[in-house]
């Protein structure tokens, strides 16, 4: 997971992993015959400890806004070792058949963990497409947010950005009419 957040799936080899084990390449053979086991037990993990972040971050303190918990608390969990890591592993999976194969349950467990009570003020606990809506807008723009390569302002542009994504949610759990981010 850190080789793979650090310096990348690729530069992450076999033999480096090995290393940062501190296993022979004979023992890590013994336990992942292939790349395939590696990956396949190396997202297992990964997913694992994301999600347990996740519910660990997804309890806000009482008294506390909970959307805005909700978009602050996924912010600083895109920063998380396992969080990074498993950005790295989907970006390899736009080209990687292997990895999109493996990868692609644990994304599934991911979206639907969000559903739960946990994050719930992101779409204020519910289903249908305007509140799937909701929680993916704020999880892919933050998301894509985290990836960027702001190269001025950051911190400015950051704030703006999140708040953006906070009128956004608000604006698309509002009951009654619709409004106009949510074409019909």
């Amino acid at each position: 997971m850190r080789l793979f957040a650090e310096v990348g799936y690729h530069t992450a080899t076999n033999a480096l992993i090995a290393e940062a084990a501190k296993m022979t390449r004979g023992a890590m053979l013994y336990h992942f015959p292939t790349r395939e086991a590696l990956v396949e037990a190396a997202i297992e993990h990964i997913h694992a400890e994301r999600l347990a972040l996740f519910d660990a971050a997804a309890r806000p303190t009482p008294g506390v806004d909970s959307t805005a918990h909700a978009i602050a608390a996924y912010w600083e969990l895109l920063s998380e070792l396992p969080f990074v890591a498993f950005a790295e592993l989907e970006a390899v999976a736009r080209t990687d058949t292997m990895v999109r194969e493996r990868l692609g349950p644990a994304q599934a467990a991911f979206d639907q963990a969000q559903v739960g009570a946990p994050f719930s003020a992101l779409a204020q606990a519910g289903q249908g497409p305007r509140l799937q809506a909701s929680r993916d807008l704020a999880r892919f723009l933050l998301e894509g947010l985290a990836r960027a390569d702001l190269t001025y302002d950051r911190e400015a542009r950051v704030k703006n950005l999140i708040a953006v994504v906070d009128r956004a949610v608000r604006t698309l759990n509002r009951k009654g009419a619709l409004q106009e981010l949510w074409p019909d």
